[in-house]
């Protein structure tokens, strides 16, 4: 008997109601100079336009929102190398509660500063010397606070699926939709709207070369876990897909295509000068694979996530001026 999927469409669905009014209904952007390059009719859902910059804001407010009354006035903790640290920062405060946030030493500036300056105390760790679950979860455990992980949690993977959703709702059907793929929630709440609106769409993350920790999993069958990647997409440099992620993932994505460095920062480049909007390496990944000339075959009508655009400026000009 097969088990029941952690998160249904019901699930996606009731998120975009607790969101309504609270997170932005992103646009979705085309561009016929994007479509003659990728040879096929293309929408980009643009993340970068989201709340905390980034679409990470929808899945912590929905989990946050849930927390009873009592455990908001306690607080809560996060882990994150910074989208997700701004998202549960900002909710924390638009629900009237604080927030405490692991990030890596090495975390960008911009995000940085953006979490501190939505309220929330960050606490330092080495990304690639100590574990972050296991620091977060003894984090959360001493103040007695909720723990709102960035990927591996129901609430928040449902969340993440509304930015499809809405996509899809202004798009109607697509035949693919390529997702950028860090610890697997955008994608699989993604793919869980997907597939339950237009079943024949075929769902494709994109992974960094160096970060290709989901790829060999779906490939393998089981969760496979690397060396902490070092690559410019930091959204995306994580060891090891989550535990309910990869259940859904295996079940609902059709394939992840890898991109290099320097194929994200030509996206970004493109992104800026034909688009005319900035992305973060992680957030230009979907993009970079369209623009390598991947997937393949070419799919008549192509939904792409840009999934955040936290990137300061000197960080960015040093990146496209290569």
């Amino acid at each position: 008997m097969t088990a029941a999927p952690p998160v249904t469409f019901v699930d996606v669905r009731d998120a975009a109601a607790r969101l309504d009014g609270v997170a932005h209904r992103t646009p979705v952007l085309t561009s016929r100079a994007l479509d003659a390059l990728v040879g096929a009719e293309t929408f980009v859902k643009c993340e970068n336009f989201q709340r905390v910059g980034a679409f990470k804001f929808r899945g912590a407010y929905n989990a946050a929102s849930r927390l009873s009354a009592g455990q908001l006035a306690k607080g809560i903790a996060a882990y994150s190398s910074g989208n997700h640290a701004q998202a549960v920062a900002l909710a924390a405060r638009e629900l009237g509660t604080t927030a405490v946030v692991l990030m890596p030493e090495d975390a960008p500036r911009a995000k940085r500063e953006a979490t501190a300056g939505y309220g929330a105390e960050i606490v330092t760790y080495d990304r690639y010397t100590q574990d972050r679950t296991a620091l977060g979860e003894a984090l959360a455990e001493e103040r007695g606070l909720a723990l709102i992980p960035p990927y591996d949690h129901p609430h928040v993977i449902a969340g993440q699926g509304t930015a499809a959703l809405e996509l899809l709702e202004e798009t109607g059907p697509l035949d693919a939709l390529v997702v950028p793929v860090g610890g697997g929630g955008l994608i699989a709440g993604s793919a869980t709207a997907a597939k339950a609106l237009h079943p024949g769409i075929r769902v494709i993350g994109v992974e960094p070369e160096a970060g290709d920790d989901t790829k060999r999993s779906l490939d393998s069958g089981a969760r496979v876990t690397i060396p902490v990647p070092r690559t410019i997409a930091d959204g995306q440099a994580l060891p090891t897909p989550g535990e309910l992620t990869f259940s859904l993932n295996r079940r609902l994505v059709d394939a992840i295509t890898l991109v290099s460095d320097d194929e994200i920062v030509a996206a970004m480049r493109f992104a800026f000068e034909r688009l005319k909007i900035v992305l973060e390496p992680s957030g230009a990944t979907a993009l970079a694979a369209l623009l390598a000339g991947r997937p393949e075959p070419r799919p008549r009508r192509i939904g792409v996530i840009a999934s955040g655009g936290n990137v300061d400026a000197g960080r960015f000009a040093e990146l496209i001026g290569r």
